[in-house]
């Protein structure tokens, strides 16, 4: 059965982290959307467009299944601010959608304060973040699925984070 997924972003994100959850999701059959402020066509690292179909503040948990939330520690930094966005994850988070997340991506659940009590992994240098969320940090593991949250440390592993979404959203 398709499914409803959003990628939200901002410039500066880790390319493979949208591109390679983009097309795996769209591969599965379920339907994609991108979400950037103001709907805004934003750049990765390397370059490479993340043409939005709609703005953050257009986001509502009810349309969606599921929420990836790329690395690159430049565009978590600048989604974490938005407050839509923080309203957003917790909601999904609170419907018990899924949530998953990569790199420097858990910095928005961070934000949007549901990590407490949460077995997560991410990027090693926001360790300390994750900890001091209350996060039940894994280190050195290649995804972690705690219910609906599945987090992972670093494009290397998008292999296992696509599986693990893909398997979740069965």
């Amino acid at each position: 059965m398709s499914k409803k997924c959003v990628i939200i972003t901002a410039s500066g994100f880790q390319d493979e982290e949208v591109v390679y959850p983009y097309y795996r999701l769209m591969e599965e059959g379920h339907s994609v959307e991108v979400a950037t402020k103001g709907g805004a066509v934003v750049y990765g690292k390397y370059g490479v467009p993340a043409r939005a179909t709609m703005a953050t503040t257009e986001l509502k948990s009810s349309n969606f299944d599921c929420v990836v939330l790329p690395g690159g520690f430049e565009a978590p930094d600048r989604v974490r601010l938005l407050l839509e966005v923080q309203e957003f994850v917790r909601e999904m988070d609170q419907q018990k959608k899924l949530v998953a997340a990569i790199c420097h991506g858990p910095w928005i659940m961070i934000s949007a304060g549901i990590c407490k009590g949460r077995k997560m992994t991410a990027f090693w240098s926001i360790e300390a973040d994750m900890r001091n969320s209350g996060a039940d940090y894994q280190h050195k593991v290649p995804v972690v699925i705690d219910n609906n949250f599945i987090t992972s440390p670093h494009y290397n592993n998008n292999g296992d984070f696509m599986k693990a979404v893909i398997e979740y959203l069965k």
